[in-house]
């Protein structure tokens, strides 16, 4: 009997598109900050701009997200508008509700009122052709920290160089 094929897609069709993959990346929030703990979200966005996410003119660098009045919300995250839509009055960088369980935003709640932690978005991709946002809870780095982080990193590339030698 023969295996199926291993693409993920809807169907199986095998020139259908694939549905995960990394839309958008804030790969300075890795540097500026010490993240302690990650955590994925649904995101609500309007038919227009989930054209636009997927065709991944999508920015997190600016944004972070806050707990409001029970609820997780992103704000600063700039998703370009979608050509072909005549949305005249579309806002790009409005504040988007963010699609947690209780339990989550009570907790995360919790941690956000201890003192220096943020949560920073790090990354949105598709998870099953829903568009998700990783957030990560984070402290600021101070810059001894970031010196300190990129020595290791640089250690770290030596010794895979000097392995693949041999």
């Amino acid at each position: 009997m023969k295996k199926p094929a291993n693409n993920k897609t809807n169907s199986g069709h095998p020139k259908e598109k694939k549905l995960e993959g990394i839309l958008a990346e804030n790969r300075k929030a890795f540097h500026e900050y010490e993240i302690i703990e990650k955590v994925t979200a649904g995101i609500v966005l309007s038919g227009a701009e989930v054209k636009s996410a997927r065709a991944k003119q999508f920015n997190l660098k600016p944004a972070y997200a806050a707990i409001e009045n029970g609820q997780a919300i992103l704000k600063n995250a700039h998703i370009a508008p979608y050509k072909p839509a005549a949305d005249t009055h579309y806002q790009p960088d409005r504040f988007r509700q963010l699609l947690l369980h209780k339990k989550e935003i009570a907790y995360l709640d919790g941690k956000l009122s201890e003192q220096g932690l943020t949560l920073i978005p790090l990354q949105a991709h598709l998870t099953k052709g829903k568009i998700k946002i990783l957030l990560g809870l984070c402290r600021g780095k101070q810059q001894f920290d970031k010196r300190a982080t990129l020595k290791k990193k640089a250690q770290n590339m030596e010794i895979r160089r000097a392995l693949s030698r041999y």
